[in-house]
């Protein structure tokens, strides 16, 4: 098993130095041999023991004549660990690309091509923003009412449900990433603000009479929000602004804002979200799979397109 080992090791030394080419050259056909139930006649495997052992001598006697009597079981330990370490790294590399972390869909654990975590990084309800921290396994749309949010359906067979807030900064992040994802797939799509920032909560009235009143603009309004700054959303006179240069009247949008049917509505509304199991923004679901966080384009896109390939 030794020359397994020292094929796959001295392979990738071999790209950046010319000296062990040779020998990766020379452990490759020991293992071809190998595989094919046939003995290294290149003598390889003895002439890499003799080295080894033979610098280990300067150092300790002991553990050179430890490494002569057990090479063989050291070399099948080695072994066992190298493939186990190259499917671990490949699984990783897999999750990474497919959904952002190293360790799957969700799970906020260390990811070298992620250190920082951003994929998996969420505004929590309450305002703090860090690594999720809930149960991602529990997001759900089952038994969600989602018939009174706002919705773009054009009749397809896929469904995609973004939740977040106008003032999260991964909320922000995610959405421009998830407006060229509905731009390159025909989807349903439903929003839905949910503010974590309290700042924002004044929003829930005033996006929903906007979306009665004239859906065509809503969705212009709630891109005006996301591109705006942080500061401006948390002004109602701001808002205000965005909202008559939009064309719609602020006296209307004030009297919907006042009346107890909306506010019932919205109320309804908020209780529908907590039936998620949301525990920050974004969380975006796409044919009732839940990921949280913002994550890159490729994970929205195949996510929809991977599960749309197995049905």
């Amino acid at each position: 098993m030794f020359c397994i080992v020292a094929f796959l090791v001295l392979s990738i030394i071999g790209i950046f130095s010319a000296s062990h080419r040779a020998l990766a050259k020379e452990a490759f056909d020991c293992v071809f041999r190998r595989i094919t139930f046939r003995p290294c006649n290149t003598g390889f495997s003895e002439k890499m023991k003799a080295q080894l052992i033979g610098k280990m001598m300067t150092k300790s006697i002991r553990v050179a004549r430890f490494l002569n009597r057990n090479f063989e079981l050291l070399s099948w330990i080695l072994f066992i660990l190298t493939v186990a370490s190259l499917f671990w790294t490949g699984k990783g590399l897999y999750n990474f690309y497919m959904y952002g972390s190293c360790n799957g869909l969700n799970k906020s654990g260390f990811c070298a091509l992620d250190p920082t975590g951003e994929n998996n990084k969420i505004s929590q309800a309450g305002g703090s923003c860090s690594i999720g921290s809930g149960d991602e396994s529990k997001v759900t749309l089952k038994d969600v009412n989602l018939s009174t949010f706002p919705i773009k359906d054009i009749g397809s067979k896929d469904n995609v449900v973004f939740i977040g807030c106008f003032n999260c900064d991964y909320t922000r992040k995610a959405y421009p990433i998830f407006k060229e994802f509905l731009s390159k797939n025909k989807v349903n799509y439903t929003f839905a603000h949910y503010p974590v920032k309290g700042e924002t909560s004044y929003l829930l009235p005033i996006g929903y009479c906007a979306y009665q009143q004239d859906k065509e603009k809503y969705w212009k309004f709630v891109d005006k929000l996301f591109e705006s700054s942080k500061e401006d959303n948390a002004k109602p006179e701001y808002v205000g602004k965005v909202l008559t240069d939009l064309g719609y009247s602020s006296e209307s949008i004030t009297k919907c804002t006042q009346s107890p049917e909306t506010k019932t509505a919205v109320a309804r509304q908020r209780i529908e979200l907590e039936k998620t199991n949301i525990y920050g923004t974004p969380l975006v679901f796409i044919n009732n799979r839940g990921l949280v966080g913002p994550k890159p384009f490729r994970v929205y896109d195949r996510i929809l397109n991977g599960l749309k390939f197995w049905k």
